[in-house]
């Protein structure tokens, strides 16, 4: 069963005069986490689409940027959208709402952050109201502030990443240190473990970012040892 059939067993609560909110109270455990964590990036990414005071096409189908969605599961995907983007709950509820229900997993709430960063590059701006948004569900989420400033970097042109804010280690790191830790972030951005952690394996599109900045950050440090 695909993962947008079981977004759309979910939604069908709606019909029952349920809130799209109230769904997230159903999805706590595997394979559900997978279900919640697709409709959380959905439903922030909807309300992130009106920071910027409109709402593109290009937006809207931006989630092909970190969802595969089959042609035939595109309506249920588009009706989850529109649900988010009318939905009176702001996006400071859903946001707190995922931070608790996936407390003490900072790698999932990570991989949402970074695909609300794929959605908010999609018209190829990123607007001030964007990063203020982005920033503030990251706060929510209890991620740390560099962290943030991280991923901002692997995905807004002109925030030139630091290589060593990519691999997580310090600047006085030396070169085996550097590639200790850029061995362990491939291992963990090697979409099984994306999977295994809640994301769906239609979510691969973040593995992907991740790993190309991940060894980007790992040639540039290299080259400035062998410079050296």
């Amino acid at each position: 069963m695909s993962i947008w059939t079981r977004i759309s067993e979910a939604l069908s609560a709606l019909a029952k005069g349920e809130g799209l909110s109230a769904i997230f109270e159903n999805l706590k455990r595997p394979p559900e986490k997978s279900v919640a964590f697709t409709i959380a990036v959905i439903a922030l990414g909807a309300k992130m689409a009106k920071a910027d005071g409109k709402v593109t096409r290009d937006e809207v189908i931006a989630f092909r940027q970190v969802f595969q969605i089959p042609p035939e599961d595109e309506a249920n995907a588009g009706r989850l959208f529109d649900l988010a983007r009318t939905d009176v709950a702001g996006y400071e509820f859903y946001a707190t709402k995922i931070g608790k229900m996936f407390e003490g997993d900072s790698a999932i709430l990570r991989d949402l952050v970074e695909g609300l960063f794929h959605i908010s590059m999609a018209d190829g701006h990123y607007h001030p109201s964007e990063d203020a948004f982005i920033e503030d569900v990251s706060r929510i989420f209890g991620l740390p502030s560099q962290l943030f400033t991280c991923l901002r970097s692997r995905y807004v042109p002109g925030a030139a990443p630091d290589p060593y804010s990519v691999l997580e280690i310090e600047h006085d790191a030396d070169l085996s240190g550097a590639r200790k830790a850029w061995k362990r972030l491939v291992r963990e951005a090697h979409p099984d473990n994306l999977i295994a952690r809640g994301l769906p394996s239609e979510a691969i599109a973040l593995a992907n970012t991740r790993l190309i900045t991940i060894n980007n950050a790992w040639a540039e440090i290299q080259q400035t040892h062998e410079a050296a």
